[in-house]
Order: C-alpha cells, then sequence, then structure tokens
C-alpha cells in the first residue's frame, strides 16, 4: 500500500497542512513538530507525490531539455551546466535527443509539454518557421541553448560564431598560410553559416577570395573529419592549415592526416573549435575557439529560472565571450 499524506498525519498526531508544511520546508513549524513529523515520514517511508503537488501548484518543477547528441561531448558538457544550476533551483531536468532531426525536435517539443514540464530548453541546428510557430504558441517558457534564431525573438545564450571564425582564420593567415581550408559543419544552420563568414571575412580582409575546392562539408562527426581531409590532401595543391568547424571532426582531420604520412602542425596545421575535452586528449593537443559550453548550459537554466519564476529579465539574447585557444597543432 502507498503511504499517503494523510497516514503520516494520522501517525504523528498533526493536521495534514502541517505534514506539508514540514515537507515543503515551511519555517512556520515548531521544532519539535517537525522532529516528529520527520521521524514519522521516515519510519513510514512516505514520498510525497510529484503529480499531486504539481497540480495544486500548477508547477511541476520539472523542466525539459532537448539535445542533438547526449553521447555528444560538446552537448554533455552543455547538459552539465544545465543540471547543475537546474539542481541548485531544486528542478528536476527531462532529457530527450532530437538526432537534430526537425520533426523529431517538433515532437518532442509536444511531448514535452504533455509532460506538464514548466519551460523547456532548446539546443537544435536549423530553427525554422515550423520551430518558431511552435515556441511562441507554447504555455511555458523556452529558452535556446548553442542555437541561434534569427529573428532574434526566442530567448537564447550564445557566442559571437562569426568573430570566433574571424580570430581562427586570421591566425592561420598571420602564420603565412594564403590557402587555409575549411571544414565547415554541414546543415544549413544560422550558426555555420556566421562561422563561414567569419572565414569569409578574414580571407576578405587578407585580399584573398573564396576557393570553393578548399570548402568541404562535414557533419560535426569524427568520420567526417577523415573524410575531409582526403579531399583537401588530394587536390594539386593542398592547404597547409584548416580551420574545422568543431573539435571532433577536427580529431579526425589529424588522424586523417598523420595516416596519410603528413605532420601536424608541420606539414598541415589544424585548427578546431568548442574547446571540448578531446583538444587536450589528442596528440598534438589542438588549437581551437573556446566556447563555454558548461557556461552556455548553466546561464541558459538560470536564464529560463528567472522566466519561470516571472523575474526581470534584463536581456533575453546573450552573447557570452569566447577566446582563442594555441596548442600544438598549430604553428
Amino acid at each position: 500500500m502507498t503511504v499517503t499524506i494523510y497516514d503520516v498525519a494520522r501517525e504523528a498526531n498533526v493536521s495534514m497542512a502541517t505534514v506539508s508544511r514540514v515537507v515543503n520546508g515551511n519555517p512556520n513549524v515548531k521544532p519539535t513538530t517537525r522532529k516528529k513529523v520527520l521521524a514519522t515520514i521516515e519510519r513510514l517511508g512516505y514520498r510525497p507525490n510529484a503529480v499531486a503537488r504539481g497540480l495544486a501548484s500548477k508547477k511541476t518543477t520539472t523542466v525539459g531539455a532537448i539535445i542533438p547528441d547526449i553521447s555528444s561531448i560538446f552537448f554533455s558538457e552543455l547538459a552539465r551546466g544545465i543540471e547543475d544550476i537546474a539542481t541548485m533551483y531544486k528542478y528536476n531536468v527531462i532529457l530527450s535527443n532530437s538526432d537534430q532531426n526537425k520533426d523529431k525536435e517538433l515532437k518532442l517539443i509536444n511531448t514535452m509539454l504533455e509532460k506538464q514540464v514548466d519551460g523547456i530548453l532548446f539546443m537544435g541546428g536549423t530553427i525554422t518557421e515550423e520551430h518558431i510557430q511552435q515556441f511562441k504558441t507554447s504555455n511555458v517558457p523556452i529558452v535556446l541553448a548553442a542555437t541561434y534564431d534569427d529573428t532574434k525573438e526566442m530567448a537564447s545564450i550564445n557566442i559571437d560564431y562569426e568573430a570566433a571564425s574571424y580570430e581562427a582564420t586570421k591566425y592561420l593567415l598571420e602564420k603565412g598560410d594564403k590557402r587555409p581550408a575549411f571544414v565547415t559543419g554541414g546543415e544549413e544552420s544560422s550558426i555555420n553559416r556566421y562561422k563561414f563568414n567569419g572565414y569569409k571575412r578574414a580571407l576578405e580582409e587578407a585580399n584573398l577570395t573564396v576557393n570553393e575546392e578548399l570548402i568541404v562539408e562535414g557533419d560535426y562527426s569524427y568520420e567526417s573529419g577523415i573524410e575531409a581531409i582526403k579531399q583537401l590532401v588530394a587536390l594539386d595543391e593542398r592547404p597547409s592549415s584548416i580551420f574545422v568547424a568543431s573539435d571532433e571532426m577536427a580529431l579526425g582531420v589529424i588522424h586523417g592526416a598523420q595516416d596519410a604520412g603528413y605532420k601536424v602542425p608541420e606539414d598541415i596545421q589544424v585548427f578546431g573549435f568548442n574547446n571540448t575535452r578531446l583538444a587536450t586528449m589528442i596528440r598534438p593537443t589542438l588549437s581551437t575557439v573556446v566556447q563555454p559550453m558548461y557556461d552556455i548550459g548553466a546561464v541558459a537554466m538560470r536564464l529560463l529560472t528567472k522566466y519561470m519564476n516571472k523575474e526581470e529579465v534584463d536581456e533575453k539574447n546573450v552573447i557570452l565571450p569566447h577566446r582563442i585557444e594555441i596548442r600544438d597543432s598549430t604553428l
């Protein structure tokens, strides 16, 4: 038989209201009464019914987090930032993988709303009009993390992707390479477009034109990095430096180059993006753009708590600082 709040109240010889105040941490309970109720709860093994509490308060203290791939080091660090702040503010997190599939993303948003979550954190690739429409009709607040909405209507946490890519490419140009290649992230998302724009701006400032044969499309995976370097070293004039849109792809580029007999960075310099733990695990260690993944998750969750608790929000589109970390994969 499930132990109820009524059972606790009867055994402790107090009212159900008193048990409720003890469970919810209300200070207006005598210490002796609180001790007696807690002892009864422990003895009976009572667990408050979250669903019932949610119905009473119209809150479930639960948030939904929709992430493309929780097994990715990038998104796992984001998720850790979300979880830590959620715990601090006493929220539970429901994590779901979307596999960066639009139909699945839209379905998961509906599923989260059906579960009566108090808010949603969304991480994805391309934000379409269908996404925006679904976000607007949601009855709970939604915050985007490491996800860009061109309309800027949705609250979001990001870095300046164009500036970061510009700085990485400019570094390679300043090292004397006039033909740096670029391995892109693939899908037509705003973030990928900004990364390409940063690469292009650095070339234009150096009075260089974009060479289409030096642009290779990947999909953020290690395997696509290996395929990308195969294409680049097969060119009549291979590049001597490569800017890669993610660390995981950059590892594939480095290993593919080494397998083909090239030395990194002596023959080919490689510059990554994100500064995941992979960057310091590979040899040579990876020069990369430092994107504060944990902080993006943490700040996104904190912003969501403000919306859920109707606190004042000064800035809904937050741009966190990035930096360039030079390691051994570049000269």
